[in-house]
Parts: C-alpha cells; structure tokens; sequence
C-alpha cells in the first residue's frame, strides 16, 4: 500500500489491529502467550525462552513465520496441526 499512494497509506498507531481484535472479541486475551519482535535475535530468543519454560513444565507451542517445511509446523512440541484446522 505505502508504495502506490505513500503516506496516506501508513498509519502510525494500531487503530485497525484494535478494532479487528475488538471485532474478533479479543481472542488474545484468553491464552497466555510471548509475542517477540525486533530486527536480530528472535529466532534464538524464542527456542531459549521455549525451552526454559519447556523445562519449567509449561506446555509450550513455538511457531516462527517465515515457514520453514509445512506453514502447519508448531515447533517444539513436535505437533503438526491438521490442515482442517487451518484458517
């Protein structure tokens, strides 16, 4: 989008991401969960804080975009999830 028309095309706040949220009824809200962001570093921040929660018994899901195999791959628990399940 900011390529074809520029900066009418950026927002600087998350007012859509709040309202699609608000709209889909806040489903981050009803499971715990880590969002780690950034430019360097993420991949090995999040197998070390999935494997220290893993070893704290914590029942852990790690996904990381991009894919490397199968979009379905939820890393770390070594579960696939069925493609019926896939929005």
């Amino acid at each position: 989008m900011y390529q074809n028309v520029g900066m009418a095309g950026y927002k600087i706040d998350l007012s859509n991401t709040l309202l699609l949220a608000n709209y889909l009824d806040n489903p981050h809200h009803t499971f715990k969960s880590i969002h780690v962001a950034g430019t360097n570093g993420k991949g090995s921040t999040s197998h070390m804080m999935a494997s220290v929660l893993q070893e704290a018994g914590y029942k852990v899901g790690l996904y990381t975009s991009p894919h490397l195999k199968d979009f379905r791959a939820v890393s770390y628990t070594h579960l696939t999830l069925p493609t019926k399940r896939i929005v």
